[in-house]
């Protein structure tokens, strides 16, 4: 037995623990905003605002964080999580952004608003919500967007 392990439940440590699981998907979308004109979209877009729209395979990182369970040792179930995750990927993967996701009907589909979206979507598909620290999301290995809930 290692020494620092403490076999009595009321006497154990619990500290703030952080998790993080990582999935990837596949995506189009077009940059463009109902509000500008096609002139100031194509100066705020440039090429991303192409008419035909471009993809990106994103990945996705979601960071939770709290106390483990005193009695699992568990923070969060991982096969739950992953099955949280998989309900929302499911409505994003090999999708248009714009054409396919009604939040997007309504929201430009730039990566800050991509992490929002999966923020939202996965908050309420979680059992305990509260624990979701940050979402992640990767457009290219070197844009990089991070949403922590806070407004």
């Amino acid at each position: 037995m290692l020494p620092f392990v403490i076999e009595h439940r009321s006497e154990m440590v619990r500290g703030v623990v952080t998790m993080e699981r990582v999935e990837t998907f596949s995506a189009a979308h077009r940059l463009h905003s109902s509000q500008l004109s096609a002139e100031e979209n194509a100066a705020t877009y440039g090429k991303c605002n192409n008419p035909n729209g471009h993809g990106h395979n994103y990945v996705w990182k979601v960071k939770l964080r709290g106390i483990p369970d005193p009695v699992t040792g568990m923070l969060y179930d991982l096969a739950q999580l992953k099955k949280d995750m998989k309900v929302v990927l499911d409505t994003v993967d090999h999708k248009n952004l714009d054409k396919d996701v009604e939040w997007f009907q309504h929201n430009v589909s730039t990566s800050e608003n991509v992490a929002i979206y999966l923020w939202e979507k996965l908050r309420v598909q979680m059992k305990t919500p509260k624990m979701l620290y940050k979402v992640t999301v990767e457009e290219t290995p070197k844009n990089i967007f991070t949403y922590k809930g806070e407004i």
